[in-house]
């Protein structure tokens, strides 16, 4: 290594493809002369990472699809990582600390890294959305597609999660704070604070979509950071949306299959010409003769042709949407979901439903959003606000920022950035 040279440690914790693609984006920013850069994962897509020269790390997978779906699903009430598996995550991380002596960890979704960053003595940087801030400016947490939801109907169960859900945060932290007191280390606090804490705390978003009551000094809003595979585009691109309007729709790597085909009926009966990505995931049946299956496609390139994008209210495909400056229809199922989607509802740029949707209530939705161009204005205006952040410019000021001050891992290294 060059002197001068600072070693960066990515590490995803791959539960979603989004916590790898954020990472990966903003690795791919750092200039190969001034940086190293190191990306550990327990999965390494070449349609993420072709072309990159990044040392890689495969890491120890733990969970399945199937189980990842099953928890996300759960409202937060089962758990990601119990103490034995963050055990053995802090030991794999000290492992890797040990061969690479990085001068920053940067971390997605990965708490495991809570503890053995501040044991090694290396600054952390963690990457979260603002709407996950204990000082975002929601009412309140919504209720996810909880099995509540379904014996009690949407009215009870919002009286109710309200109730169990600080338990349910403190619960969920609790194995996080069992080994932060066995290495030595004081408590964090609950679910929201382990999410957001580090040295430095990375918002990949745009405040004017989720903004916080107060900003601490620590935490940097880097703005949307995109990514759209690079894949060709399909024979028939050119005949979407040329007689009538195009639909965008993917339920991406996190959307519940249940959706799927609610979501293919309710566009089939629409006037429009939908392209469906599959993401990889499945293949759908009983497919509408208005609807073109793909696996994967440009998203950013078909949400600009789109008159409207169909996704799962998550953060990646709602950013991409409205970087183009296109509205978007949410079928969410998650609590991170319904937290992305609800910060689009209350801005204007769309609506969300919940993935219990029925088609007639999937098709009303997209119509609403197509038909009022008060959606579609307002997704211009935050596609607007969007191009004025450029996230690889912050993300450099925060790294020469952390590694000249050398770092505390406790999260009290204050920000000078933007």
């Amino acid at each position: 290594m060059e002197d001068g040279m600072k070693k960066i440690l990515f590490i995803a914790e791959a539960v979603a493809w989004s916590q790898v693609v954020r990472l990966a984006v903003l690795a791919r920013g750092l200039d190969p002369r001034r940086y190293e850069v190191h990306f550990a994962s327990a999965r390494f897509d070449e349609r993420i990472f072709g072309g990159t020269s990044f040392t890689r790390w495969p890491m120890t997978p733990v969970l399945s699809p199937e189980k990842i779906e099953a928890i996300v699903g759960s409202g937060a009430i089962k758990r990601f990582w119990d103490k034995e598996v963050l055990e053995k995550y802090v030991a794999e991380e000290l492992r890797l600390y040990e061969g690479i002596r990085p001068d920053l960890v940067v971390s997605d979704v990965r708490w495991s890294t809570t503890i053995s960053a501040p044991v090694f003595g290396v600054p952390c940087a963690s990457l979260v959305n603002a709407y996950w801030s204990r000082r975002g400016t929601r009412e309140r947490f919504p209720m996810p597609d909880h099995w509540l939801v379904r014996l009690l109907g949407v009215p009870v169960a919002e009286t109710i999660y309200p109730i169990v859900l600080p338990m349910v945060f403190r619960w969920q932290a609790a194995p996080v704070n069992q080994l932060r007191r066995k290495h030595g280390l004081p408590e964090i606090g609950d679910l929201l604070d382990v999410m957001a804490w580090g040295d430095r705390v990375l918002f990949p978003d745009d405040p004017l979509l989720t903004p916080l009551t107060r900003q601490a000094p620590n935490e940097t809003f880097l703005g949307p950071v995109l990514w759209s595979p690079q894949v060709p585009l399909p024979a028939f691109w050119d005949e979407l949306g040329r007689d009538r309007p195009m639909v965008y729709a993917t339920l991406g790597s996190s959307g519940t299959v249940k959706a799927v085909q609610p979501l293919l009926e309710a566009l089939g009966g629409m006037d429009v010409d939908v392209v469906f990505s599959t993401a990889t995931r499945f293949t759908p049946k009983d497919i509408p003769r208005n609807v073109r299956v793909v696996e994967m496609i440009p998203g950013d390139l078909a949400a600009r042709k789109a008159a409207v994008v169909v996704c799962n209210g998550g953060a990646g495909p709602v950013y991409q949407a409205l970087a183009e400056g296109t509205p978007i229809v949410g079928i969410t199922c998650n609590i991170d979901q319904l937290l992305s989607a609800a910060a689009m509802r209350d801005v204007g740029v769309g609506e969300f439903l919940r993935s219990t949707a029925t088609p007639a209530e999937i098709r009303a939705a997209v119509e609403r959003v197509m038909r009022e161009q008060r959606f579609t204005q307002t997704a211009q205006r935050v596609a607007a606000s969007f191009a004025g952040f450029d996230p690889h410019a912050r993300f450099r000021a925060v790294i020469d920022e952390v590694t000249a001050h050398g770092g505390t891992a406790n999260g009290t290294i204050k920000s000078t950035a933007p």
